[in-house]
């Protein structure tokens, strides 16, 4: 059995790349190196997908440390035929401590790394092996791919703190078989061995493998395999394709590897999510893991992750009708496909993936993808006036424009940099940065105005009228604290007693620095023979003539103020409250709307403006009640009305309660 060893490459006379070049030709991005490896490891393993293949493409990440069982082997075979000076090969140093750490990318229902293991002879279109093993800079050969020359495979060299990879990878060959093939990598930093005359420099790559020839060959085979499972490395099945890239040692930027396992998985959702959404009807194109010493770390559920459902909405309105052509008029260029959604939205609490992208409190940004649907970037717009409102959008260029795309890409692929390009196709990009502009502009602009005779308040004064208003969408006002907490008393200026309202308001996404916690909403069936004023104790007059034992009149108490929920992908409204009167009582919603600059309430839907609907009536165990009216116990439960506003309005929540007979 062939034992595998190191091989260091000299310079040849006729020269070759060294190793700190090659390690640079990522540049100095800005996203950090485990984002950049989940972009760059997703995009090869997309464009080596079994094209004709239904069975979405397998993409897994795995971390851990080698166990005692493999510790002495990985001593034994990765040192073997190593450079002895530590500083030309820092291996050295991993392997003599105490514990291995690694990390592996895996992907399968892919092609592997086949055609040709030498670089002089693969002339053929099949040459996956010397593109990720030999060469470097080689334009991509897929069309469409996410891919352009091939430096992404660079992260994972940059990754590990030794700069060392084992990859291990099942192709097909061209007899229809399968083949196993192992490999390592060393691409650190050219060096002249101190141990030499000096007159020998080395380029600092170093490949593992068989060395019985003149150029160093991966191990096949079942040797392959078999040195594979004395690594502990996962084996392949038997019609299974793939390749596994195994970086030793990897900077996890200080991160725990627990938390750094969980850091993955809103990265993958974050810059992969085209990739796990189901469209007509077929599966997701490419599954995702994430895994820490054998313990899952969920990947994102995007139908319920705060934002990215709403690119994922943004994704179906673009694929839809709602979708809109984005064109270039001179030279006249179809640029693609543009989708946007709008939604009153919870404020965002920003993770760290997310925050890598520059985006903290608020959603107004539009995706980026080619026609591989692969993320480029999020490319910010205008910020909207309301914290509680945002937007996403989704562009996917033109199948006929993806060279123009690929082109302006910087080598991390993260970016569309027109002055990188010659007219016309520097007026391409340029041009759909222009038309998302004006899409957006758009998108903001308010059409509603106020029916004529609507009272016309401005939201300064309905602030004094109202305890509050909730911003369903932009706007601005504050709230009036009338009465102490608990308090039953009323305005002054009311003039009737029959019915009241409480209402809070949030405006312009900020919680109002006062609150009317304590206002009362009643309507009585009953009124004035049975039922004193707002508040008051209320008296009958038994059958003998006696008097009863006053009873209190039903009235609504705040508990805090208004704030916005996700209940699935709909944000809505909700307003907590209590009934604190014992007894049977009967509480309805009033909702209302006004239009910012327009001022007045609005009961019936203004001219381009929908109304805010009531959703239902949650107890504290969570169920719905969605009746409305509903008959509430009063007591010390706290309930909750939820309401879906309506956009481009401050949306008015009243609650109405009224006593319901026993008798």
């Amino acid at each position: 059995m062939t034992e595998p060893r190191w091989f260091s490459q000299p310079y040849p006379p006729e020269g070759a790349s060294a190793a700190e070049g090659i390690r640079n030709q990522l540049g100095r991005p800005e996203l950090d190196l485990l984002t950049i490896l989940v972009r760059e490891s997703a995009q090869n393993s997309w464009d080596a997908r079994l094209e004709k293949s239904s069975v979405p493409v397998d993409y897994r990440i795995d971390m851990w440390t080698v166990g005692p069982a493999h510790a002495g082997v990985w001593r034994e075979l990765l040192l073997a035929g190593a450079p002895q000076n530590a500083e030309d090969f820092p291996l050295r140093n991993t392997l003599k401590r105490g514990s291995v750490r690694v990390l592996s990318v895996s992907d399968r229902g892919t092609r592997g790394l086949g055609g040709p293991t030498r670089a002089d002879n693969a002339v053929g279109p099949d040459r996956d092996f010397v593109s990720f093993i030999r060469n470097i800079g080689e334009p991509r050969d897929t069309a469409l791919g996410g891919g352009t020359y091939g430096f992404g495979k660079g992260i994972f060299y940059l990754l590990s703190k030794p700069g060392t990879v084992i990859v291990h990878s099942r192709c097909r060959t061209a007899r229809g078989g399968h083949e196993t093939r192992l490999i390592g990598c060393t691409l650190w930093k050219s060096y002249v061995p101190s141990d030499s005359d000096g007159n020998r420099r080395y380029t600092g790559r170093h490949w593992w493998g068989d060395t019985s020839g003149e150029v160093v060959e991966p191990l096949v085979g079942v040797e392959a395999d078999a040195v594979a499972q004395r690594l502990g490395l996962k084996s392949f099945g038997p019609e299974e394709t793939g390749t596994t890239v195994v970086v030793v040692d990897p900077n996890l930027d200080d991160l725990e590897p627990a938390n750094a396992a969980e850091y993955l998985g809103d990265t993958i959702a974050w810059h992969l999510w085209p990739k796990m959404i189901s469209t007509a009807g077929k599966p997701p194109a490419m599954r995702f893991s994430v895994a820490y010493d054998g313990v899952q770390h969920p990947v994102p559920d995007l139908r319920t992750t705060r934002p990215l459902n709403m690119f994922v909405a943004a994704y179906e309105a673009m694929e839809g009708p709602n979708g809109s052509d984005l064109e270039c008029h001179k030279p006249k260029q179809h640029l693609g496909r543009l989708g946007l959604v709008k939604r009153v939205m919870p404020p965002l609490e920003p993770s760290r993936a997310s925050r890598m992208l520059d985006i903290e409190d608020l959603i107004h940004h539009v995706c980026l993808m080619r026609p591989a649907e692969l993320v480029v970037t999020y490319h910010p717009g205008p910020k909207p006036p309301s914290a509680n409102q945002g937007y996403a959008g989704v562009f996917r260029a033109d199948e006929a424009m993806d060279d123009v795309y690929a082109k302006a890409e910087p080598p991390t692929h993260d970016a569309w940099n027109p002055h990188s390009l010659d007219r016309p196709e520097s007026t391409y990009v340029q041009t759909t940065f222009r038309r998302i502009g004006e899409a957006l502009e758009q998108l903001l602009s308010l059409s509603g105005t106020a029916r004529p005779g609507a009272s016309n308040v401005a939201l300064g004064a309905a602030s004094s009228l109202f305890s509050g208003l909730v911003g369903g969408a932009w706007g601005i006002g504050g709230a009036t604290a009338y009465s102490k907490p608990g308090s039953t008393a009323v305005n002054a200026s009311r003039t009737t007693d029959d019915e009241d309202i409480a209402t809070h308001r949030i405006a312009d996404g900020r919680r109002a620095a006062t609150r009317l916690a304590d206002r009362t909403g009643f309507q009585d069936t009953q009124p004035s023979e049975d039922f004193g004023g707002p508040g008051q104790p209320v008296t009958g007059t038994s059958a003998g003539g006696s008097q009863d034992i006053p009873r209190r009149r039903p009235r609504v108490q705040y508990v805090g103020d208004p704030y916005y929920d996700d209940r699935g992908d709909t944000a809505v409204l909700v307003q907590e409250f209590r009934l604190p009167v014992p007894g049977p009582q009967r509480v309805r919603i009033d909702l209302a709307v006004t239009l910012p600059g327009a001022g007045g309430r609005e009961t019936d839907p203004p001219i381009g403006a929908s109304m805010p609907v009531l959703i239902g009536w949650e107890d504290e165990t969570g169920l719905l009640h969605t009746s409305d009216p509903q008959v509430v116990e009063g007591g010390e439960s706290v309930w909750r009305a939820v309401v879906r506003p309506a956009p481009d309005t401050m949306t008015e929540i009243g609650i109405k309660v009224e006593a319901v007979r026993t008798s």
